[in-house]
């Protein structure tokens, strides 16, 4: 069992209900999953670019990766409807936390010049988006072997009800908010 699920049950669950006065466990905020999205722009006329994109992804995660696709043509960005622009990753369960653990632990601390994460992305329902501008901060990337830098979404996915309640819920986690 991974330890940030232990954290919750333990120890986020009981100081939410203190500082929410919620009357059930049930009612505390957790979280639901982590969608990690990774576009590969100008390379979606390219398979290799989209490989990478893909492996890049399930190197990070442990999990395969899905190709995902444009909804509709576009023509100022050379676009077709059903051509493949990306990848994701849906992560849940032990698998969300693991990546949780490490991106707090391990990845945040290694970005260039870090003051911590904004608290402005979140989307007026309790989710959090985080951009991040490379793949090298995750440890199991090697600088040698990637084809292109490239920028990554991270949405946690959670069941608060406010804004304020999910920002809690990631700091009870360890997420370095910028004060």
């Amino acid at each position: 069992m991974s330890t940030y699920k232990e954290l919750y049950n333990k120890e986020i669950i009981n100081s939410l209900m203190k500082e929410y006065n919620y009357k059930t466990v049930m009612q505390v905020p957790r979280l639901e999953k982590i969608v990690i999205n990774m576009g590969v722009g100008e390379g979606a006329h390219e398979d290799k670019f989209i490989d990478a994109a893909l492996k890049d992804l399930e190197t990070i995660t442990g999990q395969k990766a899905v190709v995902t696709k444009a909804r509709k043509s576009i023509a100022g960005f050379k676009l077709r409807e059903g051509q493949t622009i990306g990848a994701k990753v849906t992560l849940r369960g032990e698998n969300m936390y693991t990546f949780m653990e490490k991106l707090v632990k391990v990845a945040l601390p290694r970005v260039r010049d870090f003051r911590g994460i904004s608290n402005h992305s979140f989307d007026g329902h309790g989710n959090y988006t985080l951009g991040i501008k490379e793949q090298l901060i995750f440890p199991e990337i090697e600088y040698d072997n990637i084809l292109k830098i490239r920028g990554m979404d991270i949405v946690f996915v959670t069941t608060a009800k406010t804004n304020q309640e999910a920002e809690s819920l990631l700091k009870a986690f360890g997420m370095p908010f910028r004060n």
